[in-house]
């Protein structure tokens, strides 16, 4: 009797396994939906905006307001379509406490008349969700750099657009979370309303803006909010770099 053919018949089993495991693999492989490539776009840019209470209900429907219409005008669907995609992706959070935050508006994709009309009805239905619990801005930035980490979309530049009445008073210092957003290749421009705290610009520019070609657009007032706002975002998306020069509305 040959004392091999044991081991023979041994190899030859495992060897039809291996090759039947590889087919199921094989087969398995083929008939697996394929992987969605990541859509590329211009810019990912979140839309924090203050709901305090310091922001009544008046002030909260001028943000609002402001943000719709300026995604209905023109000259903003002209910055997209200026860009290399021609492409964006947008979000809107509202914002208090360094916990307290919630998605109106989840990521939108905008690069035509009609995505930026459906967009700016989205924000104009987005009714507020929370009121009052401090103004954290540094938990506005921690939040937003979760929302740009767990986009759908890949995005060219990452901007974080932060609007507010107030300095920072609750959470961490804000000047920490900045830095660690800015280390993520994160941008973030601020929108201050000078109706409380008339040198809230300044603190926005040594304290809550950073990265490269990060900026500064002010608005005196909530009724000068639409003005600046439609600034702010033509500026944002065309990439326009103000450094740290002083835009206030005249």
């Amino acid at each position: 009797m040959d004392r091999s053919s044991p081991i023979k018949a041994a190899i030859s089993f495992a060897i039809a396994i291996v090759v039947v495991l590889g087919l199921a693999g094989v087969a398995s492989a083929q008939n697996r939906a394929p992987l969605k490539a990541e859509t590329s776009v211009d810019l990912n840019l979140v839309l924090a905006v203050d709901a305090s209470g310091s922001v009544d209900n008046s002030r909260f429907a001028l943000q609002n307001q402001g943000y719709a219409a300026a995604f209905r005008n023109p000259k903003v669907l002209a910055a997209i379509r200026a860009g290399a995609l021609q492409t964006i992706a947008v979000s809107m959070v509202q914002w208090t406490g360094p916990t307290l935050h919630v998605v109106v508006v989840p990521w939108t994709l905008v690069n035509d008349q009609r995505s930026a009309a459906a967009l700016a009805t989205a924000i104009d239905h987005a009714q507020r969700q929370i009121f009052g619990g401090g103004t954290s801005l540094s938990g506005a930035i921690d939040y937003g750099v979760i929302m740009l980490t767990a986009s759908p979309y890949r995005g060219t530049h990452r901007v974080i657009d932060i609007s507010g009445d107030g300095s920072n008073n609750r959470g961490r210092a804000v000047e920490q979370a900045r830095d660690e957003a800015v280390k993520m290749g994160i941008r973030i421009n601020g929108l201050p309303i000078l109706t409380l705290e008339p040198d809230l610009d300044q603190y926005y520019r040594q304290s809550v803006i950073g990265g490269p070609g990060a900026f500064v657009i002010s608005a005196r007032n909530y009724d000068q909010f639409a003005d600046a706002i439609l600034r702010k975002l033509i500026a944002e998306i065309s990439q326009t770099r103000f450094g740290s020069q002083k835009f206030a509305l005249k």
